[in-house]
């Protein structure tokens, strides 16, 4: 079957397995998936939820990463910047704690990255052939709960570790200075803990009600094409009954 386009007088004759350039055509199959994300067809399909699946793996692994190296970088540096002396008068018990958030921020974090940087290549990967039909080569499905771990890690865990990092580090840094600084500082960040954690648990809520009502609509399409299908063979049941009394009767 060929298409014929006019331009400027020229006439060109194309199948349907040639791509369009302007005048001239070219040999080359148009992607698969090019044509589903133009149509909009086949968007509950196995091999493009498994795609968005992988693309929405790949962001958690990228933001983890980043988020990760940037506070254990902060979390080092404070370690490493804080000055103490043995005149100090700072408690024995919160250098303890300090010591003891500062290493798990830093390790928490590494782990994040960790992960990140060893699945996120191999996503990568895949991602860059812009192929539906090869996402089954990517790990994502395989390594899921590490992801998540990662994100978790990233951003839930991890940043309350480091606003605690903060409250702790300012005991230790204006405990010998004023002490009403010190709990100055933890003022603020009670009502901005507080407010995280209040967005934290909204956010989960609102995705998982999210991914219920996307999951919902899923099924409900599916029923309305079983329903088409059903009908129709119905219809090419009767319509072949039909056919064949009245070829006895002829």
């Amino acid at each position: 079957m060929s298409e014929l386009s006019s331009n400027s007088g020229h006439r060109t004759a194309c199948t349907t397995a040639l791509q369009y350039s302007g005048n001239d055509c070219r040999w080359g199959r148009i992607p698969t998936q090019e044509k589903m994300s133009q149509s909009g067809d086949g968007l509950h399909t196995p091999g493009y939820l498994s795609w968005r699946k992988l693309q929405l793996s790949r962001a958690k692994l990228k933001a983890s990463s980043k988020t990760s190296a940037l506070l254990s970088g902060f979390a080092m540096v404070a370690m490493v910047e804080v000055q103490l002396s043995e005149e100090s008068n700072v408690p024995q018990e919160m250098l303890i704690a300090f010591a003891i958030c500062t290493t798990l921020l830093v390790a928490v974090h590494m782990l994040a990255l960790m992960i990140s940087t060893c699945i996120l290549p191999n996503i990568d990967a895949v991602c860059n052939l812009h192929s539906i039909s090869l996402v089954h080569e990517s790990p994502h499905e395989r390594l899921h709960w590490y992801i998540e771990t990662a994100w978790a890690f990233s951003t839930l865990l991890g940043l309350l570790l480091f606003l605690c990092e903060i409250a702790i580090l300012c005991w230790v840094k204006f405990y010998d200075f004023s002490t009403y600084a010190a709990w100055s500082a933890c003022i603020v960040l009670i009502p901005v803990l507080i407010i995280f954690l209040a967005f934290a648990v909204h956010f989960y809520r609102s995705l998982v009600a999210h991914k219920y009502e996307v999951t919902v609509s899923g099924i409900r399409e599916l029923e309305l094409l079983k329903e088409q299908i059903e009908a129709g063979d119905a219809e090419g049941r009767a319509n072949g009954m039909g056919l064949f009394s009245n070829t006895q009767i002829v």
